[in-house]
């Protein structure tokens, strides 16, 4: 299983990024996705994650109403959205694989994803 992450980048506070995991080596549509973010000299955190079939997604609280997340299954591929950006989500953004298959449940636990991207970096000016 191949995951690419792409779409980071520098932008100012209040700006907007849309990031992109292309999935590739595993039937992309039956499995939930998520999204995880670490900054320096910080642990990994969950950020957003979307079920296999794109019905039911999950926000952290610290993005909630900022960020989008969404699936499309014919393309294996999931996009974030974030919109109204501030320093604080300044990090680098990794997307993975959840473990389970057709799978309705959200997990927000990092040991129960099994296949990550290689991370995008996203900076936040003030």
């Amino acid at each position: 299983v191949q995951l690419q992450a792409s779409g980071g980048g520098l932008v100012q506070a209040g700006g907007s990024l849309r990031l992109s995991c292309a999935a590739s080596g595993r039937t992309f549509s039956t499995y939930g996705m998520g999204w995880f973010r670490q900054a320096p000299g910080n642990e990994r955190e969950f950020v957003a994650a979307i079920n296999w079939s794109g019905a039911r997604t999950s926000y952290a609280d610290s993005v909630k109403g900022r960020f989008t997340l969404s699936r499309d299954n014919t393309k294996n591929t999931v996009s974030l959205q974030m919109k109204s950006l501030k320093p604080e989500d300044t990090a680098l953004y990794y997307c993975a694989t959840d473990e389970a298959p057709f799978s309705d449940v959200i997990t927000y636990r990092d040991d129960e994803y099994d296949y990550w991207g290689q991370g995008t970096q996203v900076t936040v000016s003030s």
